[in-house]
């Protein structure tokens, strides 16, 4: 299955989708992470991974995805972006792609020079990827940037369940009321996970929608010291429950 994270900026949507692909590869099972957050790097990291190469540069990069974009322009003013065929992951050529131990990760692009303009190719590239590829017995899981502006975009057409990850803040309680919203629109399955509780932090559950929750992650020392020094995520027992339900549902 396809797997879109999703949830306001600093929620934790990186580090709960290390978390994922984590517990998920030590199950025996085959997982792909693709990476479409144009501004954060550190995913890769958290995943003990080396860092790919923009998956978006072998295809002309953003200058040539942007020139597609604009010839391809449809009437009503929507971006429109072809260019890819129905895919698996051993299609993928070999240097786009890193991993082991059952977790492969590709990133979609980043934002890497002062000026160099806007992430649109990468979120219409990004919604392609989604749509196209065949999971083919592999778990994939999306990483998305900050917000819903992919929502605007379309990325979550073609994944099969949504998974907003709120942390205690009103911002992310509101921003996972409209996901919400925007997932029954598409007939997409909504889950939430509540990140870094503690005793600080119990009344979040009372102030969402109980019925989308699947688990809660805790504040978390080892995670916190990883994400701080740029290393492996560890492996947390509640994770076990969460994937649980992530794949009987």
């Amino acid at each position: 299955m396809k797997f879109v994270i999703c949830g306001k900026g600093g929620s934790g949507k990186s580090t709960v989708s290390a978390l994922i692909a984590r517990e998920m590869a030590s199950r025996g099972e085959k997982v792909l992470v693709v990476d479409t957050d144009e501004s954060n790097f550190g995913l890769y990291k958290q995943l003990g991974l080396p860092q790919p190469k923009d998956f978006m540069d072998s295809l002309g990069g953003k200058r040539g995805l942007g020139e597609r974009m604009r010839k391809f322009m449809s009437s009503e003013g929507k971006e429109k972006l072809s260019i890819l065929q129905d895919f698996t992951v051993e299609d993928i050529p070999a240097e786009l792609i890193v991993g082991e131990n059952g977790i492969k990760l590709v990133a979609i692009g980043k934002i890497h020079d002062y000026g160099e303009g806007c992430a649109c190719p990468m979120g219409a590239l990004a919604r392609e990827f989604i749509e196209k590829l065949k999971a083919d017995g592999m778990h994939v899981i999306v990483d998305t940037d900050a917000g819903i502006e992919h929502f605007g975009r379309g990325v979550e057409a073609g994944s099969d369940r949504i998974v907003v990850v709120i942390d205690p803040s009103f911002e992310s309680v509101q921003l996972s009321e409209k996901i919400s919203e925007m997932g029954a629109k598409i007939n997409k399955p909504v889950y939430f996970i509540l990140n870094r509780m503690n005793e600080d932090s119990a009344e979040l559950l009372s102030l969402v929608d109980r019925e989308k929750v699947i688990g809660s992650v805790p504040f978390d020392r080892g995670v916190f010291q990883a994400c701080l020094k740029g290393s492996q995520v560890p492996q947390l027992a509640e994770m076990k429950e969460i994937v649980d339900r992530l794949l009987a549902e």
